[in-house]
């Protein structure tokens, strides 16, 4: 689960992580208010959507005035803002953060993710603050510092000076950034984070460290025990089939391509999508309908990827273990009666009762479902019949 910018620095204040004082708006009017509550002679309107690159979309404006702070909001709240990771479609904007205006001597980067070889959180940190830590990676990874952190040991100075030197940091910043470091961890730790990116993290003129952005992803498996963000939680920001499957224990993500999969197994997916692609496809969703599929579900998972007007075809690739292959038959059979599946759907069901499973689906007389041998045989009939359209 992500959660927007503004919410994010609401969490760094309450562990002393250093943030330009800021408020969320909803009307120019508010915006306006906000600014005057601040005071000072320059702020910075932000669209708060959940995707990087606002400032390039046009999504972020530094205004002098608050003349200016009510023109720029009232242009940004309600635009599609389009960045790169929002793909063409953009999201809408619906709030905007007023922020104090910062003096910036100097970017920083600054993030933690999971590194899973590892088994441990990485801090990672760089001196080319509001680049895309993407793009310094490939082009210059050697501007990278990576610190991996023993949970059992948590953050300790070492940690710290081993990024501050890396860093370059001068004498008189080491300490102030070891303590933000130290801060950043336990923000992390205590609150089941997978990402948290700080770009830039600023040296303001009096020396001071700042989060100018922040960005936070938290493992949607612990918000159980995590109340007070899961109520952060914004499903305007989520693709609506998503939710919806959700509430139908299916696991759907939304891709961009025409070739709709229904997988049972989160690996025989990613397996599947891989194959598609390799096969010259693109998979229009990951569906994992789970080892507990029934006619019910998989009904569903047809309504839910029929729903993307992109989808051509679908792939239907089940191997019968715990969910049984004459299940997953006649939940496509039931699919038909309920849903318009008006696209070719090719099915590859293996394992438990599949011959039972090829009985049922080839009583049933239904033209558009075509049979696969095998998985590369599948994926090559699905990726035809999307190319036919």
């Amino acid at each position: 689960m992500n959660i927007h910018e503004y919410q994010a620095k609401e969490i760094f204040r309450k562990y002393g992580v250093p943030t330009p004082s800021g408020h969320v708006a909803y009307t120019p009017d508010e915006a306006v208010r906000v600014a005057q509550d601040l005071g000072g002679n320059i702020w910075v309107v932000k669209a708060q959507i959940h995707a990087g690159g606002r400032g390039l979309g046009g999504g972020v404006k530094i205004a002098k005035t608050t003349d200016e702070v009510k023109d720029w909001a009232t242009k940004i709240l309600g635009m599609n803002l389009v960045t790169h990771q929002t793909g063409a479609e953009g999201k809408l904007v619906q709030k905007v953060y007023i922020e104090e205006g910062a003096d910036i001597k100097k970017e920083y980067y600054l993030g933690m993710v999971l590194d899973r070889a590892k088994e441990m959180p990485v801090m990672m940190a760089s001196t080319e603050g509001g680049m895309e830590i993407e793009e310094v990676a490939s082009k210059s990874p050697e501007k990278i510092v990576k610190v991996a952190i023993d949970p059992t040991i948590g953050f300790q100075g070492f940690h710290g000076r081993e990024i501050a030197f890396g860093l370059g940091l001068e004498n008189a910043d080491i300490m102030p950034f070891i303590k933000f470091a130290q801060a950043l961890y336990k923000v992390y730790m205590e609150n089941d984070a997978e990402m948290i990116e700080i770009n830039p993290l600023i040296k303001t003129g009096d020396g001071r460290f700042l989060a100018l952005d922040a960005k936070m992803g938290f493992d949607n498996n612990a918000l159980y025990r995590q109340n007070s963000i899961a109520e952060m939680r914004d499903l305007s920001e989520e693709e609506a089939t998503e939710i919806e499957a959700g509430k139908y224990g299916l696991s759907y993500v939304k891709l961009d391509g025409d070739v709709g999969c229904m997988v049972n197994g989160a690996g025989l997916a990613m397996g599947t999508m891989d194959t598609i692609n390799y096969v010259g496809g693109k998979p229009a969703n990951f569906l994992d309908v789970g080892g507990g599929a029934n006619p019910e579900t998989v009904a569903k998972g047809f309504e839910i990827i029929l729903k993307d007007k992109n989808v051509k075809s679908i792939f239907v690739n089940i191997f019968g273990g715990i969910v049984r292959c004459d299940r997953v038959a006649n939940g496509i059979l039931e699919a038909t009666k309920i849903t318009d599946v008006n696209v070719p759907v090719i099915v590859r069901l293996d394992g438990t009762n599949a011959k039972e499973a090829a009985a049922i689906l080839n009583s049933a007389g239904i033209e558009n479902i075509i049979a696969a041998n095998d998985l590369e045989d599948g994926a090559k009939k699905a990726v035809e019949a999307a190319k036919r359209g």
